[in-house]
């Protein structure tokens, strides 16, 4: 059970880390009605992928557990998304998002297995 716990909240605490950098990722990109669209949309899926872990960590029943996973596996796949389009329309290098890239990969990772 403690190994449970501890790897729950280890993610927690991981998730919560991916969000902040989005949120930084997010205030590089220009000041534009394009790049404002994609600020509000990359920043809501990669704080919620954190938000919804935690909701499913405090779940009442299986079934909503494996519905926020869920949701957590979909919102980093697009929280990715819009990485790429971010990388394609030139705002940032795929260096420059290489962290946060990486770690979404990982994630989706984890949350597709769990």
């Amino acid at each position: 059970m403690y190994d449970k716990l501890k790897f729950a909240k280890e993610l927690e605490k991981r998730t919560r880390v991916f969000a902040v950098r989005i949120i930084r990722l997010s205030s590089r990109l220009p000041n534009t009605p394009e790049g404002r669209v994609i600020r509000s949309q990359i920043t809501k899926s990669g704080t919620s992928v954190g938000a919804n872990y935690r909701e499913a960590n405090r779940s009442r029943s299986k079934s909503d557990f494996k519905n926020r996973i869920s949701i957590c596996e979909s919102e980093a796949s697009e929280t990715q998304y819009w990485m790429e389009i971010i990388v394609e329309a030139n705002w940032l290098t795929q260096e420059q998002i290489e962290w946060e890239y990486n770690e979404g990969t990982e994630l989706l990772a984890i949350f597709t297995t769990i």
